[in-house]
């Protein structure tokens, strides 16, 4: 699918999530039904996707990690996808550097990082080693709620 400037436009608008195509469209100088074809046909494609995001640290008992994992494989995409039905994971990137793998990591009141290491990524191979990273304080981080 080609990503062209409308398409590009109608994403924009869409990060205020309840803005509706009516406006959209008005404000772009389309139809309606173009806005709402466009969207349904980047949401097919997997390009966009609408969902409500939070501020983890708007949620009481929650934190945020970031995890480095070096593995002892170099088959790091089908680690990757390993690692992205974890619990508590929201996302994983395959990266250059010293580590394989980042992951971002939602942690709460009863899963905390102990429980994260021990009953979830204990069950995988593959991992030669992990580094976290507390999140103290993050800026335009906004996360679908996993739990």
């Amino acid at each position: 699918m080609k990503i062209d400037d409308l398409n590009i436009s109608i994403i924009r608008h869409l990060q205020e999530g309840r803005k509706s195509y009516k406006i959209i469209a008005e404000d772009l100088g389309v139809s309606e039904n173009t806005v709402r074809s466009r969207v349904g046909k980047l949401e097919e494609k997997g390009v966009l996707e609408i969902v409500g995001l939070v501020d983890p640290e708007a949620i009481p008992r929650h934190r945020v990690v970031m995890v480095g994992v070096k593995l002892s494989t170099m088959d790091l995409v089908k680690k990757g996808a390993e690692f992205s039905r974890v619990r508590g994971v929201v996302s994983v990137s395959v990266v250059t550097g010293r580590f394989d793998l980042i992951l971002l990591v939602l942690l709460k009141e009863g899963f905390g990082l102990l429980e994260f290491y021990t009953e979830e990524v204990s069950r995988l191979a593959g991992v030669q080693s992990v580094e976290t990273f507390v999140v103290y304080k993050s800026y335009n981080l906004k996360i679908p709620y996993i739990f």
